[in-house]
């Protein structure tokens, strides 16, 4: 029992640590520039993202960008207006290996980020950074731990991303004027990702909370972070319209 309690800790704690970089490194540092990482952070980022997810982060920020110019249209890639509920929920990695191995959705949407001669040698080799992972798992807890950490985490970190995507789409509050919802109680789970309207209204801002009773559990990583002079903020102005309708 030991043992599985502590693979499920183990687990957990790795997956909030895999959202946590996919929320403040993929998505609103290298997807929507609403915040600037300093280098040598950067590369930390870039390692960890590679033994823990094993993405490619041209791809993650091709598909996603792809996703804010035809948000729920059939060029979605992963809408469940368009796909179902179920199966973006579940099946949402299928849906985003498909553009993600598209060499003309990643030429387009992704130009910023060419490969280098890292992601050559290490980066885009993605079993090998999952390998890593598992193996400084077992070294660190043994490989009985390791074995149900390594299960934990993958089916919260892949069932978290399809629950931004799934239910960010089709249940929850709008306070503004666009087709994402928002639901506090999915942002506690997956670092602030489910105030998904929000980030749909102002994808450039790099706090995902913008009203009274919200709460980002990144900002305050993405603030201390600040005090350290490790990232820097991109200045913006908020402006959007309002909207009383609440799917659901």
């Amino acid at each position: 029992m030991t043992t599985l309690l502590t693979g499920l800790v183990v687990g957990f704690v790795v997956a909030q640590v895999g959202l946590y970089i996919t929320t403040i490194y993929l998505h609103r540092a290298l997807t929507h520039k609403a915040l600037t990482i300093r280098p040598t952070l950067s590369f930390v980022f870039r390692v960890l993202t590679w033994m823990i997810t094993g993405i490619r982060p041209r791809q993650w920020v091709a598909v996603h960008r792809k996703h804010h110019a035809f948000t729920d249209t059939p060029q979605d890639p992963h809408s469940p207006l368009i796909y179902g509920y179920a199966k973006v929920q579940f099946g949402n990695v299928v849906l985003y290996r498909r553009s993600a191995k598209d060499p003309d959705v990643v030429a387009k949407y992704a130009k910023d980020l060419p490969r280098d001669r890292w992601d050559r040698v290490l980066f885009d080799h993605a079993l090998v950074g999952l390998a890593l992972g598992i193996g400084l798992l077992v070294l660190v807890f043994g490989w009985q731990i390791a074995l149900v950490a390594s299960v934990v985490h993958t089916a919260l970190y892949l069932l978290g991303g399809g629950a931004i995507n799934a239910i960010g789409h089709k249940w929850g509050k709008r306070p503004y004027d666009n087709l994402a919802t928002n639901n506090q109680w999915l942002a506690w789970l997956v670092a602030g990702e489910g105030l998904h309207n929000n980030h749909h209204a102002q994808a450039t801002s790099g706090k995902l909370s913008l009203n009274k009773g919200e709460f980002d559990p990144a900002w305050g990583l993405i603030s201390i972070l600040r005090v350290l002079k490790q990232v820097t903020l991109r200045e913006m102005k908020f402006s959007q319209k309002v909207s009383s309708h609440t799917p659901g």
